[in-house]
């Protein structure tokens, strides 16, 4: 066994996992797993850069982790950056902070690495404990990107476009300062053709069309806190319940009947769902948007939601 410590640091939160790692096994023992929204990527899309108060929430969240760490006695870190820091002017700030509080720089990974740590992490306890047998396309929604993976024993095609959930309401739903609450018939319309145009990009690398029918095979699995949070919501959890929520799975209807209550919702109403992270509340609307666009393109009728994902693949890189 190798303890392992793995931080993902996306646009919308940072995440830790510290595991005992067995290769040969194939084993990951869960130490630590924790997740703070520190929406490090507020802005970019705009400005081209890290704000200042991003990147002290994300220094603070880092702080934390550094703790964690020590105190369980990790030998291996690996810190990995994704879309926010991809995007940012000012990245160099954001490495001399992480080097100074926990010792390693981060890695900002292309969009196709990350893509590979997704898969890893997503699939490799799939076939046999849940019967989910490849092939699969793997799609991970974050703040400021989404990865598209597909493939069997491994990668076969992958693909990164810049559509998140942080991203798209930024873009669309902020007015004067404010996120339209809820949004108008025009600004849905809008996202949804961000969507489309960001799919019709990714399909020039990864089979979508179809893909997921059950004729042609595919087994969707979905990743990330949007993917999660509807898959809560859909479960009708009193509470967020990982063990729950892992290998569960849900259809397309339900998935496009919790998106449209949730962009006919408030921002008060989506804050009284039992599942719902507050840093969430304001982006879950186009994050929804985002899976539905995307099961509805594949011909997908349901999806497999993956607790595991690029955390996982990380650790399993480090070991």
């Amino acid at each position: 066994m190798t303890r392992v410590a793995a931080v993902d640091c996306g646009t919308n939160s940072i995440r830790l996992l510290v595991a005992d790692a067995d290769p040969a096994g194939g084993e990951l023992i869960e130490l630590d797993r924790r997740m703070k929204i520190v929406r490090l990527g507020q802005g970019v899309d705009r400005t081209g850069r890290l704000a200042p108060e991003a990147l002290e929430r994300t220094f603070a969240a880092c702080r934390e982790y550094a703790e964690v760490v020590r105190e369980l006695g990790a030998e291996r870190v690996r810190f990995v950056a994704t879309s926010a820091s991809r995007d940012a002017e000012n990245r160099e700030e954001f490495v001399r902070g992480v080097v100074e509080i926990l010792g390693v720089e981060p890695e900002v990974i292309t969009g196709d690495q990350e893509a590979q740590f997704s898969f890893t992490g997503a699939t490799k306890e799939l076939t046999g404990r849940t019967h989910v047998a490849g092939p699969y396309l793997v799609v991970d929604i974050g703040g400021g990107s989404t990865e598209f993976v597909e493939g069997g024993e491994g990668v076969r095609a992958a693909r990164s476009v810049d559509i998140g959930c942080v991203r798209l309401t930024e873009r669309h739903l902020v007015v004067d300062g404010r996120i339209t609450d809820p949004p108008t018939e025009d600004q849905i319309a809008a996202i949804r053709a961000d969507v489309e145009q960001a799919l019709d990009l990714a399909e020039r690398t990864v089979p979508l069309s179809r893909a997921c029918r059950p004729a042609d095979g595919h087994a969707l699995v979905g990743l990330a806190g949007s993917v999660t949070t509807v898959a809560g919501i859909a479960l009708g959890l009193k509470e967020y319940d990982s063990s729950a929520i892992h290998h569960s799975r849900i259809t397309l209807g339900q998935v496009r009947e919790i998106t449209g209550k949730l962009l006919g919702s408030s921002h008060a109403e989506r804050a009284e769902i039992p599942v719902m992270h507050p840093g969430r509340v304001d982006v879950i609307g186009a994050g929804a948007l985002i899976l539905l666009s995307i099961m509805e393109r594949t011909g997908a009728e349901e999806v497999v939601v993956s607790e595991h994902d690029i955390l996982d693949g990380i650790a399993w890189s480090i070991a």
